[in-house]
């Protein structure tokens, strides 16, 4: 698993059968990497979310037929970045 902050929304309004009607966000990690990630639970810009990779990702969807190997999981209530102040 990993923890990343979600920056945005991503619309793809084609896309591969296998992707189905899945939402999906733009997430960044504390280094800076930012990678799209299908959203099982409906994260808002600004939320920092733990996620999943993977085929591990493909369960969290609920429907192992969608085709993605990250996923968020869960909205982290309360997270204090390695870069925040103390």
């Amino acid at each position: 698993m990993m923890i990343c902050r979600v920056v945005g929304s991503i619309v793809c309004s084609c896309r591969i059968d296998g992707l189905k009607h899945t939402m999906f966000r733009l997430v960044e990690s504390e280094s800076g990497l930012q990678q799209a990630a299908t959203d099982t639970v409906g994260a808002k810009p600004g939320d920092w979310v733990f996620l999943t990779t993977g085929t591990a990702a493909r369960f969290a969807t609920g429907d192992y037929e969608v085709l993605t190997d990250l996923a968020v999981c869960g909205v982290i209530d309360q997270w204090p970045p390695a870069s925040a102040p103390n």
